[in-house]
Formats: C-alpha cells, sequence, structure tokens
C-alpha cells in the first residue's frame, strides 16, 4: 500500500543536522517543503557572515529558507503554519519552539537527540557521556514537548563508546545511526504504527553546555578523570594546561600504565620522553601524548620535545 508522502519541515544548523537533512533528501516518500536554520553569523578571521552547513545544503537542492530571529512572534507562526507540514524534523536546531509551534504539524515535532534519554538530557549529551565514563550511548529519536528534552521517547539506537574515542570521533558514529533511525520513525509516522514510551524523569541527567574554562586540567584530580576530560574536550574546547602563564593544548593523553613509584606531588612531571610527558595527578599518572604549544600546531610529544625539553624536564611542578 503506497502512503501519501510527508510534507516535511526540517530545522536544524550545525553539520550533525545537516548531514540528518542530506540523509532524508535521499529517502522516498518524503516531501521538505522547507528548511529552517539560525541566522547567518560572523565567521572566520574575516568575521564574515557565513550561512550554516544546513542553509548551504538546502540552498544545494533549490530547497524555500527560513531563518527567522525566533518562532516566538505570531507572523513567523504564521508562516510556518501556512506550509502545512505534517511533521516537523528538529536536530540541533538552536531556537526554542514554543508551544504554538509544536501543535502546528499534524504529527507534532521530532527531535534527533544524540543520548539515550533519559540521560543526557540537555546540550552537550556526547561530551558529557565520555566525560562521566558511561560504557555506552545512542540515538534517541523523541516527540517534542514544552519541557527540555521531555518528550516521548520514538525509536532508540545504542553504541558502545571506545575507551580512547574522542568526543569528535563518537560525534561521527552517531551521526551515521541518527539518518536511519529518523527514517524508520517518519515511515512508522506514514504507517501509523508509532508506539511513543514516557520517558522516567527520575533517571534524567542534565548535559550542561562546555564552557572554555571548565577544559583546564586540574591536576589534583584523578588520571582517569582528566584522560577522560581530554577525550571529552577534543575538538572543543580542547583542554589545557598552563605552562609560564601561557596555555598548552592537550589533544590526547591517556592514563600512564607503568605509573612510576615514589611519592610525586600532582602536577609534577614525573618523567618525559618519546612515549609521553608523564604527570603526577591526585590519584595516578597521566601520559600526555599530543600536545599543542601557543601559537604551533599540534604535535606528538616525541617531536615536541626535540625543541621544548627543558621545560617539560622530570621534576618541574606545573601549575
Amino acid at each position: 500500500m503506497s502512503h501519501k508522502p510527508l510534507r516535511l519541515i526540517f530545522a536544524g544548523t550545525p553539520e550533525f543536522a545537516g548531514a540528518h537533512l542530506d540523509y532524508l533528501l535521499g529517502c522516498d516518500g518524503l516531501d521538505v517543503v522547507a528548511v529552517y536554520t539560525q541566522p547567518d553569523r560572523p565567521a572566520g578571521r574575516g568575521k564574515k557572515l557565513t550561512a550554516s552547513p544546513v542553509k548551504q545544503l538546502a540552498q544545494e537542492h533549490q530547497l524555500s529558507v527560513h531563518q527567522p530571529q525566533s518562532l516566538k512572534s505570531p507572523e513567523a507562526q504564521q508562516q510556518l503554519a501556512a506550509l502545512q507540514p505534517d511533521v516537523m524534523v528538529v536536530v540541533a536546531y538552536g531556537l526554542i519552539l514554543p508551544q504554538a509551534v509544536l501543535a502546528i504539524p499534524v504529527h507534532g515535532c521530532i527531535n534527533v537527540h544524540a543520548s539515550l534519554l533519559p540521560r543526557w538530557r540537555g546540550a552537550a549529551p556526547i561530551q558529557r557521556a565520555i566525560e562521566a565514563g558511561d560504557g555506552e550511548t545512542g540515538i534517541t529519536i523523541m516527540q517534542m514537548d514544552s519541557g527540555l528534552d521531555t518528550g516521548d521517547m520514538l525509536h532508540k539506537v545504542t553504541c558502545p563508546i571506545g575507551e580512547t574515542e574522542t568526543a569528535g570521533q563518537l560525534h561521527d558514529r552517531l551521526l551515521e545511526l541518527g539518518g536511519p533511525a529518523l527514517h524508520d520513525v517518519l515511515q512508522q509516522i506514514q504507517t501509523g504504527q508509532l508506539i511513543p514510551q514516557p520517558q522516567d524523569s527520575s533517571l534524567s541527567t542534565y548535559a550542561d553546555k562546555i564552557t572554555k574554562a571548565e577544559a583546564r586540567l586540574d591536576w589534583q584530580d584523578g588520571a582517569d578523570e582528566l584522560a577522560r576530560k581530554c577525550r571529552a574536550f577534543n575538538p572543543f574546547p580542547i583542554a589545557f594546561f598552563e605552562l609560564e602563564d601561557k596555555n598548552v593544548r592537550v589533544w590526547k593523553a591517556q592514563v600512564s600504565d607503568g605509573a612510576t613509584a615514589g611519592t610525586h606531588r600532582p602536577g609534577e612531571i614525573v618523567s618525559s620522553d618519546k612515549n609521553g610527558i608523564v604527570i603526577a595527578c591526585g590519584e595516578g599518572q597521566l601520559c600526555l601524548q599530543e600536545l599543542q604549544m601557543p601559537g604551533k600546531k599540534p604535535m606528538a610529544v616525541a617531536a615536541l620535545l626535540n625543541a621544548s625539553r627543558k621545560q617539560f624536564a622530570p621534576g618541574l611542578v606545573l601549575a
């Protein structure tokens, strides 16, 4: 039995959202009648107004693009309602959808969220899952309501988190899972087979937005915690420590396998050689493997020590 194509509005802004739109454009049975995305923002050294990845993709496919500053005005809501959508797909859009907007599409608004809800509601679920040491995460397709990631769950896909995986790497793997999961839900909407499941809010955790300040490494923390932070904050904002009043960024680090015996102060450089710079922590030792000195490109420690060996001499204590 054939079904009438779904009239779909897509709302999203960054690359993660663009990949989902691209996937949907290759699916049958969907009619993307409009794309909503954030207004163009200044970017790059010249601060030139730059279109979002979603807008760029939409323009490549000659789709109608809307960029309201807000969806709270009656005018913006009337414009959206005039499109007569069956469903609105929201992926990292960045604007709040008022209740009046949520009620416009026939089947409401659905959202792609990069966690296994109700764990990690909020802005940074990928980073917080790694930082907390979670063993798995995934994608949840959710029916949106007026709360923050509190709506009924429509579909879940689970994936493990690798022991050395960065937020950037996990982002890319989740991106591959999101498109097919979203398409499955849209097909179920067409066939009337959806079975929404309420979230258990007692199990919820909140994924605060990442700040640059919290990326600073505190050597009083345990090596396990610091290693997770380095992975969670890669590729943004990148964990760092201070050396001679300047920030050194840590692109790669892991807990040291062969912790050196003896008493070392947190922040003390225990050893530095081609295998890494080992730093004593509040518990255990952290091996720094790839660093970025101020004004330089990231480089492996083996190459870095050729020019900066004195700055990382054993016995020195980092702030």
